[in-house]
């Protein structure tokens, strides 16, 4: 007798946890971020969905200008309303609930992922790490001597922080 038959049926879809993190157009006003919010939890909960968490969306500078085309033409953002909402919902259902999110004209982007176990015990607060962290800044009070540094050649600089480099590629003849 095949499994399913044993666990009752077949028909019943397991419950997989997701994660919908968006950004908010910054031509919202701020009073009504909240209301966008509403109506993507209500998105959720009309497609069989149970909101488990959530953070709330505050303002923030993108690190790149987002383009979208509004009102006819295509426009750049360069600040958004950042928050993620965490729920549950059968997989069956996503395709609906995608549709639904697509169609929403207060979001400029917006990015759905399942969870693993992992991720579901431990919900990474981005507005809580932006207040604690730090935040690295070139200081150009601080000049080194790098005068007699070849190009290619890797030394210790004092006062320079390492930082990832990307590597060039040459373009194929």
């Amino acid at each position: 007798m095949p499994t399913t038959e044993v666990q009752g049926g077949g028909d019943e879809l397991p419950l997989a946890t997701y994660e919908l993190a968006y950004h908010i157009l910054p031509t919202v006003a701020e009073g009504e971020v909240i209301s966008v919010e509403d109506e993507l939890k209500e998105l959720i909960t009309k497609a069989g969905g149970a909101v488990t968490d959530t953070e709330s969306a505050q303002r923030f500078e993108l690190a790149y200008d987002i383009q979208k085309y509004r009102e006819g033409k295509y426009r750049n953002f360069s600040s958004a309303y950042f928050g993620w909402i965490r729920f549950t919902l059968t997989s069956k259902a996503l395709g609906e609930l995608t549709g639904s999110i697509e169609e929403h004209k207060s979001l400029l982007r917006y990015l759905m992922v399942r969870l693993t176990k992992v991720e579901e015990a431990n919900p990474f607060r981005f507005h809580e790490a932006l207040e604690t962290s730090p935040v690295r800044t070139n200081d150009v009070s601080t000049t080194a001597d790098i005068s007699g540094i070849v190009e290619g050649e890797v030394v210790d600089v004092e006062g320079v922080v390492d930082a990832p480099v990307e590597e060039e590629v040459a373009p194929k003849a």
